[in-house]
């Protein structure tokens, strides 16, 4: 084989890109689909995972229980915002009882990453307890090395969470009681857990609160922003998130009016898509150092991740422009805002400008101080929790944040 060695006028990226996403289905009514595709990929028994409220939601129910017709076998109703082992645990042990070979996550981006647990934890040939147990001392998520049920996802709001081969939880029996900075979190990241379909049905999600789609879409939102400037882009990935947060910044507002506009809710949803594609393979995962912001707020304080991602997401684009390029050009692009580009810096308050305006649009909150339980003092443990959350390996490149760093992006918020 002739290595050829590039000319200083080559562009010299060097790349990777493995990935299998799921089979994404989009259209109003969509879920009329769901028996027909289970049984395309060889599933039948499927054990419907989703929360209290939507289980009342008959616009929701209904079609769903209709287009998984006979492979419906249960529905469980477990789930919490806390993502708690305790619910995947009992998850679980209603997959072995019924012999579920799917699991259907659907409703918030809880369900989504519950079903997956759940599908992990009923994949162990060992007897379920003692595995529960194991988690629990170890304090992480054990993965078994034999095939898992099947995981679909029918997403009900906009934090773009389906198509992902990761989950997060709570690793705690036990969660009465505990205050919630004091409950270690998990995680799984595997490629069994990716779902084998979605299903983008904007009739289900047009029947969510708009309060709930507004906080969730931000954290969607933050996907396609950090897709541009992660430490682990790629050119395609490039190319679905500048085309993903087009679509998201032109539509998102309108998913504030009551009732949402069905026409821009189906462009979110496609935006959502594209937003999300390639950000979690099995040799990386995407979402970098906003997410984690996220993750040190919603961790510390009982705080959607979509409202701590609206106060975090102008501090921490400022913080990164003061320090590192962040390809500014290309999220001024896909945000619209390239026409203000005279300089660099003209570029970087642009964009977050643009960012703050749709954070303003979707009406979240913009002081961390507004935070129920937020305290000035927590600002040195947000900002270690901060840096040592996993997503800050995908830090844009040349970054180097320190403590104080982090402690004055905190503060700015603050």
């Amino acid at each position: 084989m002739v290595v050829h060695t590039p000319s200083h006028t080559m562009d010299t990226t060097a790349y990777a890109f493995a990935y299998q996403p799921p089979s994404i289905h989009h259209a109003p009514g969509v879920v009329g689909e769901l028996e027909p595709v289970l049984d395309a990929n060889g599933l039948s028994r499927a054990l419907l995972v989703t929360g209290s409220t939507v289980s009342t939601v008959s616009a929701v129910m209904d079609p769903v229980e209709a287009g998984l017709g006979e492979a419906l076998v249960e529905t469980f109703t477990g789930t919490t915002p806390g993502k708690y082992l305790r619910t995947a645990y009992e998850g679980a042990r209603r997959v072995r009882e019924v012999d579920a070979d799917v699991v259907v996550g659907l409703g918030g981006g809880s369900s989504l990453d519950l079903a997956k647990l759940i599908a992990v934890l009923a994949g162990h040939d060992r007897p379920l307890d003692d595995v529960v147990d194991e988690i629990v001392e170890r304090e992480a998520m054990l993965v078994p090395e034999g095939d898992l049920p099947a995981v679909v996802a029918i997403p009900t709001t906009l934090p773009g969470a389906d198509i992902s081969q990761v989950a997060g939880v709570k690793l705690s029996l036990d969660p009465e009681g505990t205050p919630r900075g004091e409950i270690p979190s998990g995680g799984v990241s595997d490629a069994r857990v990716m779902p084998t379909a979605v299903f983008h049905d904007p009739e289900l999600v047009a029947t969510t609160p708009t309060r709930v789609l507004a906080t969730s879409a931000m954290n969607g939102y933050d996907k396609a922003i950090e897709m541009l400037y992660t430490r682990n882009r790629t050119p395609i990935t490039d190319a679905t998130a500048m085309r993903g947060l087009r679509l998201l910044q032109a539509n998102l507002p309108a998913v504030a009016a009551a009732p949402p506009d069905e026409a821009a809710l189906s462009r979110v949803l496609q935006g959502l898509a594209l937003a999300q594609y390639g950000v979690s393979t099995p040799d990386a995962y995407r979402a970098s150092i906003i997410h984690a912001f996220g993750h040190a707020l919603s961790r510390t304080y009982d705080v959607q991740q979509g409202a701590a991602h609206g106060i975090a997401a102008p501090h921490v684009l400022r913080y990164l422009f003061d320090r590192v390029d962040a390809r500014r050009d290309l999220l001024a692009e896909g945000l619209g805002v390239a026409d203000a580009a005279r300089d660099d810096e003209a570029t970087a308050a642009a964009v977050v400008d643009a960012v703050a305006a749709t954070r303003d649009a979707l009406d979240l909150p913009t002081e961390l101080r507004t935070v129920d339980g937020a305290a000035r003092d927590d600002v040195p443990a947000l900002a270690r929790a901060v840096l040592d959350d996993s997503f800050m390996a995908a830090a844009p490149p040349d970054l180097d944040p320190t403590p104080a760093e982090i402690e004055g992006v905190f503060e700015a918020m603050w």
